[in-house]
């Protein structure tokens, strides 16, 4: 037996309405990325320079020493870029990704962020890649970036956006208890952890201008323009059909804040203001809307059950067969099979892995339809359940003499009952399929019965969530 954790089906194909604020479209969440004074540099302690998201390509780390050039463009973003970005979206709703260094390097910048009522958000301690770090090296820099963004802010940051990030990144984060993270590019809208307490508000790392310092990203501004235009566009056309979503935006100082760039995201401002029904939202907001419509709601989930309360809830599901239960248990299950269509595949890969006499002694454990055993009321409940579905437990006595005919021959020339998913049918729908099948050779109706023993599993499923 084995275990999936990667979550591969999320909402599924009908997403919740996030029931954005007056009935809005869309909501548009502009991130800032302050990073300036946080990025590697031996004069912060760490080993080599900087060499991710700048204007010098295919860059490479200086060990053990200052690299000129890359310090004064991370210098450009602090003294020139934030300036030219606070003055464009100084009256909108911001999220600051702050990393606590840089903030602590840049109180006037600060300042200005909380004049202009933005949310800063840590992110992390210092912008270095986590990815070979010890967990307790990880969990003490979250630690040491809390207690710094909150001396340096005046507040405890509600937000977690690490980045560079380890496997364990998000796990630490969510021990610290804060009201989002945002270490997630897996969706278009908030989503709870299964913990039931830690609440995912996704970022993007494509509509975001780390592109314009990226192999095959942007490298004008009008690509930059288009790029954010024709994501909302699509999200926007999605809520005007009742799938209203979110759209992240990623900034940086030193990238976007560049005059060449910054009219780009001008005129996408002044576009998206434009529309109807556009929320404007900080992550805390967003955060904040999601825990009041959208609270946590536990649901089973099969593929964390143990073996013996996974047969007890699905042992039933194959007519008087829980050894398809059991063998599905010890499949490769992970989150996409908690839901009716990926637990239905589960069992189905059990049954259709099975040989050809298991799979038979499962046909044969079905009843005849309207048959002895369903006057003598010996049918399961389900069977029960479906065949009254149908109609079939109210037959005259001459439908019924119709039934033990065509179940006779259909037994005589097969050798297991006729099976058929009755809720898809009606008395008459079903009665033609039995003389249809009649037809088939062996091989074509044995294949058709396991088809519907199937389908049947799959109905009893969906009617368990």
């Amino acid at each position: 037996m084995t275990r999936y954790p990667r979550d591969m089906i999320g909402y599924g194909a009908q997403t919740p309405d996030p029931k954005w604020p007056q009935a809005a479209k869309i909501a548009v969440q502009i991130v800032l990325n302050y990073e300036e004074g946080g990025e590697n540099n031996i004069l912060h302690g760490d080993a080599a320079s900087e060499a991710f998201l700048s204007e010098i390509v295919g860059a490479a780390p200086w060990p053990g020493q200052r690299h000129w050039n890359m310090e004064s463009i991370y210098e450009y973003g602090a003294r020139a870029g934030f300036w030219r970005l606070h003055r464009l979206l100084k009256e909108v709703p911001v999220t600051v990704f702050g990393v606590a260094t840089a903030l602590a390097r840049s109180p006037d910048q600060v300042a200005a962020m909380q004049d202009a009522g933005w949310e800063i958000a840590t992110h992390g301690l210092k912008w270095i890649d986590y990815k070979d770090a010890h967990e307790d090296t990880e969990r003490a820099h979250i630690q040491r970036a809390i207690r710094l963004h909150t001396e340096v802010t005046g507040q405890r940051p509600r937000g977690f956006y690490q980045g560079r990030t380890s496997i364990n990144t998000v796990r630490l984060a969510a021990d610290e208890g804060f009201d989002y993270i945002a270490d997630s590019y897996a969706d278009d809208l908030p989503y709870w952890l299964d913990d039931g307490t830690t609440l995912i508000v996704p970022y993007t790392l494509d509509v975001n201008d780390m592109r314009f310092a990226t192999p095959q990203g942007f490298n004008a501004g009008d690509q930059f323009y288009d790029y954010l235009k024709a994501s909302f566009d699509a999200l926007y056309r999605e809520g005007q059909e009742g799938a209203a979503r979110m759209l992240s935006v990623g900034l940086h100082c030193r990238l976007v804040g560049r005059p060449g760039r910054i009219e780009a995201l001008r005129r996408f401002m002044n576009y998206a203001r434009g529309h109807d029904g556009v929320w404007f939202a900080t992550r805390a907001q967003i955060a904040d809307h999601w825990r009041t419509h959208h609270a946590f709601v536990a649901r089973p989930r099969p593929s964390r059950m143990s073996n013996a309360d996974f047969v007890a809830a699905y042992g039933g599901i194959y007519e008087h067969s829980a050894w398809v239960a059991e063998r599905a248990h010890g499949l490769e299950l992970g989150p996409a099979h908690d839901t009716p269509t990926g637990l239905a595949n589960a069992m189905a890969r059990a049954f259709r892995a099975a040989t050809t006499e298991e799979r038979l002694k499962v046909l044969r454990a079905h009843p005849d339809l309207a048959g002895k055993l369903a006057t003598a009321r010996r049918l399961t409940p389900d069977s029960t359940a479906e065949q009254a579905a149908a109609g079939l437990d109210a037959l005259t006595d001459t439908e019924r003499e119709t039934f033990q005919r065509a179940n006779a021959a259909y037994v005589a020339k097969f050798g297991f009952p006729f099976i058929i998913a009755v809720r898809d049918h009606t008395k008459d729908s079903i009665l033609r399929a039995f003389e249809a099948r009649l037809q088939n050779s062996v091989e074509q109706e044995f294949a058709a019965a396991c088809a519907q023993v199937e389908r049947i599993a799959a109905l009893r499923i969906a009617a368990l969530q």
